[in-house]
């Protein structure tokens, strides 16, 4: 796979490095995607409304095998993921998932942020998203 170095955005931000994606990869992610959607809709939706006693294991499951799947089709075209800020987001969402599943934070509030903060993260504009932190 070729790969191209790093790059400046317009304002002059330092882009991660990107490589080349094949494009049914492209394409399978983004029915891998709509699942990811599916099962963390349901696992929103279930957090909110208080089901008790967890929320469905199979939309959990559901949620989380797409999300590495997600992370593993990003990572092929953006190599630096850790690095940007879209993979500072997801890391901080885990971390906040984490916290609330075993019981650190609030769970219906923590959730709630973390979906928040994904949303905003991976709506951001790509210049925004792909630039490097650090």
């Amino acid at each position: 796979m070729l790969e191209r170095s790093e790059k400046n955005c317009k304002n002059g931000a330092k882009m991660g490095r990107i490589g080349d994606r094949p494009y049914w990869i492209f394409s399978l992610s983004i029915l891998v995607r709509a699942l990811h959607q599916v099962g963390a809709a349901i696992f929103l939706a279930a957090i909110l409304l208080d089901l008790q006693p967890q929320p469905p294991v199979r939309y959990m499951v559901l949620g989380f095998v797409t999300g590495v799947v997600l992370l593993a089709s990003e990572w092929l075209r953006h190599r630096q993921v850790h690095r940007e800020l879209a993979g500072v987001v997801t890391f901080v969402k885990l971390v906040i998932l984490g916290a609330a599943f075993h019981g650190l934070l609030p769970a219906q509030g923590a959730v709630l942020l973390a979906f928040i903060l994904a949303s905003i993260g991976s709506h951001a504009p790509k210049e925004f998203r792909h630039r490097l932190l650090f």
